[in-house]
This record gives C-alpha cells, structure tokens and sequence, in this order.
C-alpha cells in the first residue's frame, strides 16, 4: 500500500474475539493503492468478493484492475481474486499483495510467499495455522467459518463467509457500506429474497468484527476527477468485447461455449435480441461458423468465437471466408495450448493461427485489445475494418484479459453507435462483386441487379462476376485482390504512440495484456537512471507503415510476450517482425507458465536478454 507504513507484526489470538474497547481502535491511515489477494477455493465465491471491490471502486471513480484463476477442472480446486484499487493509475494487477485473506491452509502456504514484507496476512482461524515465528508479516486471525454460522444459524454452515470476509475488508478500508449493500441487492435480488438478507447479515457480522483493535484502519484517497470527464464504468473484458461488437453495428452472429470465450456468445445472446438481432449456440464449430457465414452472406457484419481449440476447427471455413470476402469477426479467447492445453491460464500462442492458420493465401486482419477498455474499441474497429474490407477479422483477446475486471471512462454511445441497416438498393449497371480495381462490396440477396446477372458467391476461384474459374491469370489477380486490400489498411493505421522518449537503448515492444507490466516497468526503469521506452502493438496484420523508423531511434527492440522462444529463439510476434523488418537488434522476452507478467519479470528477463546478446558478440 501507497502511502501507508505498516507496524510491527503482531500475534493476535486465532480464535478468540477481541474487547472492543474503543480506546484500543487504531488510527486510521490515508492511502493511495492497495493490492489485495483472496485465496480459498472456486465453491467459496472469491471472485464475489473481488468482483464487489472491483466494482465499488468503478462506481467510486477509483482506478481498479482485477486478476483470478479459477481449477479447470469440473470439481474445482484452489482459486486465488486479486484486486488493486487505487487512486491514481493503475496499469497491473501488482507484483506482491499488502494484504492476503486465506480462506485454508493451503491458501496460506502456497501464496504468503506472494505477500509483501511487513504486509498484512488475514486468515480464517478455524482453518488456517500459520507460522507465527515468521516475523515478516502481521498477522489477523479471526474465526470466519463460526462467525458466519453464528450470523446466519447453523444451517447455512459456512455458506457467506466470502461476504463476511467482505464486511471485513470494508470495515478495514472504510469502504463506502450503502453502496456495497445496494451491489449486493443488484447481484442476488433476482434470488429468493433471503439470499439478499443473509448477504446483508454475512456483511454487517464481518463489518462489526473489531478488526480495528489489531491493526491500522485505512482509508482511500479521494480520486480526481478530469474536468469534464465521464462516469466510470466497471466491467470484464468480455463484457466490453461483447458491448463493443453491439455498440459496432454486429447484429447477428453464431458459436459454440468454450472456456474463456463463453461469457461473450452468452452475453451476445441475451442483448443482440433487444437491438433486432439474433445469436445461435449451435451444436459445434463447424455448424457456427457456417452460420455465422450464413448470416455475413445475408449482408450482415457477423460475429463468431472461441478459444484456440475451437478456431482450428473453424479454419476450413475462416478460409471460404476468405475467399468468398465475406465481413466476418473471429473472437479469440487465447489460453494455453496445444490441444486442450491450459484451459484457464493466459497465453499468446495464437497469434501464428490467426495470421497463418488457413490452407493456400487465405489473408485475414488481426487486432490485439490491450486493456479492458480497448476490448471495447477493438470490437468497433473489427466491426468497421470488416464492413469496409469485406475480409475476415480476429480480435485476439486472452484469458487474462476476459476475466479481468477494469474500471473506465462510460463511453460516448451517442456517437459511437451503429445502427446497421441493409442495403438492399438497386446496384449500378455491370455490377461485379469482385472487381480487380475495386474492394469487394456484395449485394445481399434481395438486391436488385438491373441487367439480371445475379452473381455468384462460393469457395472457388472466381472471376469478377463470382463464377467459377481456373485460369491462370484470374487467380494470380484475385490473390493479388484479396491481398492488396491489406496493404492499403495498413496505409491508414496509426502509428503507435512511443512511452517515453523516441530514442535510447531499449525500446519494449507488447501487445495484448502485457499492456500494463510493460509500461510499469517503463516507469521503474526510467526511475532507476535506465534508457527505456515502450510501444504496444493493437494492429498486428497488417502490421501499422512506420515502425521501422521507430526502432531505428534504440540500440535494443526486446519484444515481451507470452508464448514460446520457438526452435530459433524467437517468439511468434519478434519472429513476424523480424521477417518484416531483417533487423537483428528485434530479440525475445517469452515465457509460458500459463500466468501474467509480473513488472519484476520483466525487468529480469529484459536484463538477462542484453546479457545474452553481449555474449554472443
């Protein structure tokens, strides 16, 4: 914590209550950042827990980013929720907690490493015996799983004490009480109204436990608003993925549930009805991406999605698509792979299956959100780069940005809007759906053709017209076609913006979640007298005109990522850029222990790879 020295470790009993004698209470402190990690199981609701902290702090104009991970496995297991809250920026989920909550024993032993000296371990007393003797941290033992049966009877057993644990950490951090208690009316009052009651019991038992008697109590810092700023909204990377692709003008779309994609298509379900528009679970990916297809052939922007496993299966008809130039978006929620991998850890292995994953030249554009709020703007910018291009585009999101909980500025839907509407208008004489000096603009069935040449839209080779074709030096000009419209997008691409300054000894080059740690370690670099900057790549095919000349300004292009070094040493993306580039200085951070990027690491590894590269001289 910001702002916040901590006092001695103290031994509190574990399992009796504490007097409350008010002249015992300790002062409270004023803080600016604060990193919380929840570690327990997936059955005792700890995403709750970080889920109402995270959007407490949205709706109190708090910078907030969350973290989880949850077992993959049907039965559950070990879960940790980590929270930061703060009142200034916040670009990582942080490198080491200030305060633990461990729900069991081994939640205290696989993460006290994870606490930061001198923070602060908060423990269920009927569960949890730690090492007093360990002088590096304070301890707070307080009987959750009683406390809680006691609140709510013997019946309910230990069922909210994650919302006890709730009231605990509002009484601690003097969190704002009317506001919890009405997102927790929001989130259980579609239920029986007793779950509301018993919540509510759960909270107020944990907010008057005499946690104050043992340790500090903190309160945030009051966030600054900009002058004429919007309100803040709270929400995951999927919801903002989903919202963005409504808020794009998609209307339709098809796919089938897979970890951690599934939120979006269930998402998509309930809200693309309200705007005139359909979403179907299908019965595999094959079936959804047809329909998908289905409905892009109709004239529509379609949407589709999966994780890793499920676009292999989709990758025959990403290539009709492609050849049939059809305005299509391909989600992909990465996690780890191959196969079925690590279906609920992070990585960036798709990269190479979404630029290249296709039989024959089947080009397609990627895109690459970098936070929860470009997830948002990324959905809008597919949504336009498809309509414009006719060309299937992927929005390469990952498993940590999917889950991870941001608070942003409410987006200006006046003006983002799109309210598609078929264009179902009388085409010009000698209309071609493919024509070689133009971009590929069809016309949905319905449309009427003056001359009567209805054209032709399918997976062969085609002339202008979509008839069916093997000549020579048709296909030679309409791979040239569907290939060049890639170079002209590539023309309008901004450049990105450099962190820092535009010339020194090492430039940092991410893209996806690796957003946040890259510029932190930017920020701690530059404090400790180092010459690095950052830049984050959104667009990665076709890949923004310009960047040539950015890494001309640095003695070092380090490219971090999360996948791995290959048999040549280089990840996926340092591999495209230096096909793109032939520049030697483009060298490799990777890793693939299925987990963030941690600013530490970072640091680490970029100074292990200059190492390496002076031996190698």
């Amino acid at each position: 914590m910001n702002n916040a020295p901590v006092g001695a470790p103290t031994s509190p009993s574990s399992s009796s209550p504490i007097a409350t004698d008010e002249r015992a209470v300790k002062r409270q402190q004023l803080i600016n950042d604060a990193v919380i990690r929840l570690a327990g199981n997936s059955q005792d609701g700890i995403q709750a827990i970080g889920g109402f902290l995270a959007r407490l702090a949205g709706r109190s104009a708090q910078e907030v980013m969350t973290y989880m991970t949850i077992p993959s496995t049907i039965s559950g297991g070990p879960s940790i929720f980590q929270v930061r809250i703060g009142s200034g920026e916040v670009l990582s989920a942080g490198d080491e907690a200030d305060f633990l909550v461990a729900f069991y024993q081994h939640s205290y032993k696989d993460h006290i490493n994870f606490l930061k000296k001198g923070g602060i371990l908060l423990y269920d007393s009927d569960h949890v015996q730690p090492d007093l003797n360990d002088k590096n941290y304070i301890y707070v033992g307080v009987p959750m799983t009683g406390l809680t049966v006691e609140a709510l009877g013997g019946t309910a057993k230990d069922k909210g004490k994650n919302i006890f644990v709730l009231g605990l950490l509002a009484k601690i951090f003097d969190l704002d009480v009317a506001k919890l208690e009405k997102l927790m009316a929001e989130r259980f009052g579609r239920k029986d109204p007793s779950v509301v009651n018993n919540s509510l019991m759960a909270f107020h038992a944990g907010y008057a436990y005499p946690v104050g008697n043992i340790i500090d109590l903190y309160k945030f810092e009051s966030a600054e608003s900009k002058p004429g700023s919007r309100p803040q909204v709270t929400m995951d990377g999927n919801q903002a993925i989903a919202y963005g692709l409504i808020a794009g003008g998609v209307r339709y779309g098809a796919a089938y549930p897979i970890t951690p994609w599934t939120t979006i298509m269930e998402t998509l379900r309930s809200e693309l009805p309200k705007y005139g528009g359909l979403f179907v679970q299908c019965e595999d990916e094959l079936a959804s991406v047809s329909m998908a297809l289905g409905f892009a052939f109709a004239g529509h922007t379609a949407i589709t999605g999966s994780s890793g496993p499920g676009i292999s299966l989709k990758t025959e008809a990403i290539g009709w698509a492609s050849m049939a130039e059809m305005p299509l978006i391909v989600v992909n929620i990465q996690r780890g792979g191959p196969s079925t991998g690590l279906p609920t850890n992070v990585e960036q292995s798709d990269l190479n299956q979404a630029i290249f994953g296709g039989h024959g030249d089947s080009p397609r554009v990627v895109l690459a959100p970098q936070s929860v709020e470009d997830c948002f703007y990324i959905a809008i910018e597919a949504a336009r780069i498809a309509r414009k291009y006719s060309t299937p585009v992927f929005i390469l999101s990952d498993a940590s940005l999917a889950t991870r909980i941001e608070a942003f500025e409410e987006p200006n839907l006046k003006e983002l809007m799109i309210n598609p509407q078929l264009d179902l208008s009388p085409r010009e004489p000698n209309f071609k759906p493919y024509p070689l000096e133009k971009i590929t603009q069809h016309a949905p069935p319905g449309s009427k053709i003056p001359e009567g040449q209805y054209p032709l839209i399918t997976g062969l080779e085609h002339d202008e017209l979509g008839h069916p074709t093997g000549s020579p030096k048709l296909h030679l000009a309409m791979t040239a076609k569907r290939r060049n419209k890639l170079r002209v997008l590539a023309e309008e691409i901004p450049v990105p913006e450099v962190y820092g300054p535009s010339e020194g000894n090492i430039l940092l080059v991410g893209w996806g979640s690796t957003y946040g740690p890259i510029r932190e370690a930017v920020d701690k670099s530059r404090a400790a007298g180092d010459s690095v900057s950052s830049i984050h790549l959104r667009h990665i095919h076709p890949l923004p005109n310009g960047l040539e000349k950015i890494f001309e300004g640095f003695n070092h292009v380090l490219v971090v990522e999360m996948n791995d070094e290959g048999v040549y040493g280089y990840g996926q993306l340092a591999s495209i850029l230096r096909a793109r580039y032939c520049n030697p200085k483009i060298q490799s951070v990777t890793k693939t222990d299925g987990l963030n990027y941690k600013v530490r690491e970072i640091l680490d590894r970029t100074k292990a790879s200059l190492e390496t590269a002076l031996i190698k001289r």
